[in-house]
């Protein structure tokens, strides 16, 4: 049987590298539809010209589609609904407001309505033999100790509104399993660059901290931010993310499972910094500045910019969570994807942001 995949989320770093992977691991895919919207159309066909210059040799077509996950039936015309229905095998639903600091009306809007629409719209296709949400694994907001990926528990509170809709969001997918809708969902940890080449799009998650330090370097010393702590902060490389996804979204027994694509043995926050520090510096952190105190300054709009910080970030470096993600490794077991270790790929990820600090596409815009 021929696949045919439909995306959201393009144009997309993720999607894009999902994309490439797919085809590399998918004899049988045919084709893709890609849902975009209309003022995003001019950078999708440039994505896929890449795609296809990346893949010489294969013949599965593309096609764009426009429309909008937060409108009803995707804001897709009735007639190419009928046809998409009577063809689609695989959607993976990637899109969504990442941004920590992003508001609850526009998070609601499209992380929670938007999924909702697009629970509706798989629901209708005839041929559907898996659909892949992409969650986070910080759906479990403010819980803390061990975290499975078989629970969906509703914490006492949220870090962000980002956590809190993701949670609402996952909530309504996990619901069409009893429904019988062939669900995989994919909770990854905070996401970073290509463990080998460093390569990623934006500098956001621990690249804040490499922000920091940067535009500190004009201090004699590099003082820790905060006491020394056991907390893990989950960073996974990108490689590892799109290659497990591409596996477990084809692998038979994954229908109806949960899956962590976290890092197994993650960094405490503590062992990230220095390792950030002695890359750039080649030295080793020295005083401390108390988290209080942090916070108090990036409670200042104008000294967040400067310093590269969104304050959200900062409360993932003291939380206590940690994400037992067995259900991920034992599936993906014999498949030759394992998560690398973070301290391996440091240099490749310092060179990448020191060569790309300057340009303004790749820092985000702190809020």
């Amino acid at each position: 049987m021929k696949h045919i995949y439909f995306f959201t989320g393009f144009p997309g770093f993720i999607s894009h590298q999902l994309i490439k992977e797919l085809l590399r691991r998918d004899a049988s895919v045919d084709k893709i539809y890609l849902l975009v919207l209309p003022h995003q159309v001019k950078k999708a066909e440039d994505d896929i010209k890449s795609i296809q210059q990346t893949m010489a040799g294969s013949a599965v077509q593309f096609e764009v589609v426009q429309g909008d996950i937060t409108k009803t039936n995707l804001n897709i015309s009735p007639q190419q609904n009928v046809k998409l229905r009577s063809e689609i095998t695989h959607v993976f639903h990637l899109a969504a407001i990442y941004d920590l600091a992003v508001d609850e009306k526009t998070a609601q809007l499209v992380n929670v309505k938007g999924t909702e629409n697009v629970n509706n719209w798989v629901k209708d296709l005839a041929q559907l033999d898996r659909y892949i949400y992409f969650s986070t694994a910080y759906v479990a907001g403010t819980r803390e100790g061990v975290l499975y990926e078989n629970e969906l528990v509703k914490p006492s509170s949220f870090k962000n509104h980002y956590e809190r809709t993701k949670y609402d969001a996952e909530v309504l997918v996990e619901r069409l399993k009893s429904d019988g809708v062939p669900v995989t969902i994919i909770r990854p940890g905070i996401v970073k660059g290509h463990s080998k080449t460093g390569e990623t799009v934006k500098f956001d998650g621990p690249y804040f901290i490499l922000n920091f330090l940067d535009r500190m370097r004009f201090l004699p010393f590099n003082p820790y931010i905060g006491s020394k702590t056991d907390s893990v902060v989950n960073l996974v490389p990108i490689d590892y993310i799109i290659q497990a996804t591409a596996y477990l979204a084809l692998y038979k027994e994954g229908t109806g499972k949960t899956y962590h694509l976290t890092d197994p043995e993650p960094s405490t926050a503590t062992e990230i910094y220095e390792l950030f520090v002695k890359e750039l510096f080649n030295r080793n952190p020295l005083g401390m500045i108390p988290m209080g105190v942090s916070n108090l300054f990036l409670s200042i709009k104008s000294v967040r910019t400067y310093l590269g910080i969104e304050k959200e970030a900062m409360e993932y470096f003291t939380w206590k969570g940690r994400f037992d993600c067995s259900i991920a490794q034992a599936d993906l077991t014999g498949s030759g994807i394992v998560c690398p270790r973070f301290r391996d790929g440091v240099p490749a990820m310092v060179e990448f942001y020191l060569k790309h600090k300057q340009e303004k596409n790749y820092q985000i815009s702190i809020k």
